[in-house]
């Protein structure tokens, strides 16, 4: 592989490369690269997590940069989630998480020996430079920039928080530095943390990212927030209506589980929840079903083994017979012009993604793997 191929590779279905020429410098240095993505242990993994992000992680692997995923323990506790309680968010991590993002990761055909994962609270035990870095970060960071930066939790800006919410961003971005992580990869949710990460590079002591003698920036790659499937809190949308902030707020979300697909949800669960999907006719903005055919099938990442460029959505002769479709610009175009009604649609999704994770599906619904994801519903009441 080349080195533009490989650009190409990390590149696409990214929101934002910040920046192209970091990107590059680093793929022609020469030097071993590393991958960084770090995910909380707060829930079941959705097709956001499971598809979106490891398609992503793939990519990297596949341009020869060596992918780590880093299973935030700590940062899941202190952010309150399952019930807050250490002990369990670490038995979670190594169990039902570790093992899903495998799954999904062979879903999209990678090999799971591909990745390196890190649990956090073994990274950090008697780690002298972690500790050391955290406060460097701190010192060369403001409060108040510290607090904006909290929605990287899921947090309003400005809300009343206890004050070990403020120290997770100074933490998420040594685990870059301490960890020699040249790409930071993440969703554009995350944003902030990768920013102030690039802002104090290269004024750590501690653990600075080097390529040979030369200080660095880490470069951040982020990708698309895939939409749930819920009706938007806005619609339908104005001129005035900030289409930013509406696309945050219909980010796929475990709370709402209707919102969202699961990478083991069961056959049936698949189809009823695509089916009573938001999805209004002739409407490509700001529609689920337009967004996830966008980013998990017209997509070279996507293509499951045998299928030609083009791909058919199945029609009851009634309805116009069967559709060849190119691509996503194709597809809008079609769905636009009302010549696709969103019941076809649906269920040509549906089918897809409900091939695409039968390795998942199967593993959780049989022996440790269903004990697992069992302990996790019982734990979350789901």
């Amino acid at each position: 592989m080349n080195l533009q191929d490989k650009i190409n590779l990390i590149s696409r279905q990214t929101e934002e490369i910040i920046t192209p020429e970091d990107l590059e410098f680093f793929l022609k240095s020469g030097e071993k690269l590393n991958h960084y993505i770090g995910f909380e242990i707060s829930g079941k993994i959705h097709l956001g997590t499971g598809l979106v992000c490891m398609q992503k992680v793939k990519d990297f692997a596949d341009a020869g940069v060596k992918p780590h995923i880093f299973l935030a323990d700590y940062h899941t506790w202190i952010n309150d989630k399952l019930g807050g309680d250490l002990d369990v968010i670490k038995k979670t991590a190594v169990g039902y998480f570790k093992d899903g993002l495998s799954l999904a990761y062979k879903c999209l055909g990678g090999n799971p020996k591909d990745l390196n994962f890190i649990l956090g609270s073994e990274f950090y035990h008697n780690n002298d430079l972690y500790w050391q870095s955290v406060l460097e970060i701190s010192k060369n960071t403001s409060l108040s920039r510290m607090q904006r930066s909290i929605s990287i939790l899921g947090r309003k800006e400005g809300g009343d928080v206890d004050f070990a919410k403020l120290l997770y961003p100074a933490m998420q971005v040594a685990d870059i530095f301490c960890g020699g992580f040249h790409f930071s990869h993440a969703g554009t949710d995350q944003r902030k943390a990768n920013v102030i990460a690039r802002d104090v590079a290269k004024q750590l002591k501690f653990s600075p990212l080097k390529i040979g003698k030369d200080i660095v920036k880490p470069a951040a790659v982020h990708t698309h927030l895939l939409l749930g499937l819920e009706k938007p809190a806005v619609w339908p949308i104005s001129e005035s209506t900030d289409k930013s902030e509406l696309q945050t707020s219909m980010k796929m979300s475990k709370s709402k589980p209707d919102s969202a697909v699961f990478i083991h949800d069961s056959i049936d669960e698949i189809k009823r929840k695509i089916k009573k999907a938001f999805c209004p006719e002739g409407e490509i903005e700001f529609n689920p079903i337009i967004d996830w055919a966008k980013y998990l099938i017209f997509s070279p990442a996507y293509r499951q083994a045998g299928e030609t460029e083009k791909i058919i959505i199945s029609r009851k002769p009634e309805h116009g017979g069967n559709l060849e479709i190119k691509n996503i610009d194709e597809l809008k175009e079609i769905f636009k012009n009302k010549e696709l009604h969103p019941e076809d649609l649906k269920k040509f999704v549906a089918d897809y993604l409900i091939e695409l994770l039968k390795p998942a599906r199967e593993h959780f619904e049989k022996g440790e793997g269903k004990r697992m994801l069992g302990e996790l519903e019982e734990l979350i009441g789901k």
